[in-house]
Parts: C-alpha cells; structure tokens; sequence
C-alpha cells in the first residue's frame, strides 16, 4: 500500500471513531494487565462476562494472592486454558509484589518477565495503561495487515515491525484499537463485509465480498 494510501487508511478509521478503545473492561493497570493475560485464545466478551464479579473484589496483586488459585478458577472457569492461565495470574502476581512493589510496571522487558506475559499483552498494557505509541498485533490484527496489504507479514513480529514503520506518527497511539476493531466487526475472518467497508478502494483484497441477498 502506497504511503499515501496508508494515511487514508488510517483517516478515515480515525474520522469514523477518534477516541477507540479495549472491549476489556478493567480498572486499572493491574486488572487491565489481568483481562489481557486471561484474553489469549478467548473473546473480550468472554473474558469480560468472567472478570466482571472478580474485578468487584480483586483490583491488585496483594488481593489476587490472597483469593489464591482455586478461588481464581472459579471466577474464570469458563475461559479457555483457564488452569493454566489461573496459575500464571497467580505467579505474575506475587512477582508484581516481590519486584515491582504491587505496581504494573511502565518497561517492556519487565512485563515481558511475568509469567504468562508475553510481546502482545506487553504492547496492550504499554498502549492502553501507559500510553505508548505500541501496536500489539493480535489474530485480527494479522489478518487486516495481510488481507488489506497495510503491512504483510508472515509472522507477528514481521506484520508488527511492518505497521510501526508504516503507521504516521499521529494516528500511532490508536492505530491498535482501530485495527483490531475493524478486523472484528468488519473485516471478519470468514466472510469479510466488504460492500460496507470504508476501505474497499485502498484494499488489496480480491475478489471483494458481495452485499448478502435480501
């Protein structure tokens, strides 16, 4: 995609909804941190419909060790790998306690330490709590890049390195959240809605998806 089109790619995102933000619902830092580590391979909606009661009563590290692992399975059972990631709530947790004095810390590789966090939940928590300009690309994410030709890659990384060179600093902060939701409501993996994508001219994608018949 030419430079020219990328910045108005990104435009009309940004002239459709200038203020994005998460479908996780948290609180703060902490519980954000949380939702994000308990979303892999599991829906916003999901993991919100889970978190909503836990979140009442648990908003920091000292809390969640204190409700300890069997009690944290009950609030998430119903999230995929939610043993595992029970688990690794617990020990990022404790860690948070015992280096970072119960605070989420504002550094990369000191995120990408706790257990069970990795690049992409790094690059949310960066983003949305802290405020850097970090795309974490996601499965919707992978596929608007690929499919509209924004930024191909084979990989995450590839597609990561691919839009943090391509994306004009002024549309960085939000180009996550813009990306991801229109991956979600729009360019759908099975059946992109194409005739009502605002996009459909700048886009690689062919053949493009018809307007379902009445």
């Amino acid at each position: 995609m030419k430079r020219a089109d990328v910045f108005e790619f990104y435009r009309r995102l940004a002239e459709l909804d200038p203020s994005p933000e998460t479908e996780l619902e948290y609180v703060n830092p902490y519980t954000l941190l949380v939702a994000v580590a308990l979303s892999a391979q599991a829906t916003d909606v999901g993991v919100n419909k889970a978190t909503r009661r836990l979140f009442e009563a648990v908003q920091t590290p000292e809390a969640m060790v204190a409700l300890g692992e069997a009690g944290l399975k009950q609030h998430i059972k119903t999230i995929g790998l939610f043993n595992t990631k029970a688990r690794n709530v617990i020990a990022l947790s404790e860690q948070l306690i015992a280096l970072h004095g119960g605070q989420v810390p504002d550094d990369r590789a000191a995120l990408e330490a706790l257990p069970g966090v990795g690049r992409k939940t790094a690059n949310v928590v960066l983003n949305t709590a802290f405020g850097h300009d970090t795309i974490a690309v996601d499965t919707h994410i992978f596929r608007v890049s690929n499919r509209t030709g924004l930024a191909p890659g084979k990989n995450v990384v590839v597609v990561e390195q691919k839009l943090e060179k391509v994306t004009p600093q002024t549309f960085k902060s939000h180009a996550h959240h813009w990306l991801i939701l229109h991956g979600r409501y729009v360019c759908k993996a099975r059946r992109p809605e194409c005739w009502r994508c605002i996009e459909i001219d700048l886009c690689a994608y062919q053949p493009k998806t018809p307007a379902p018949k009445a």
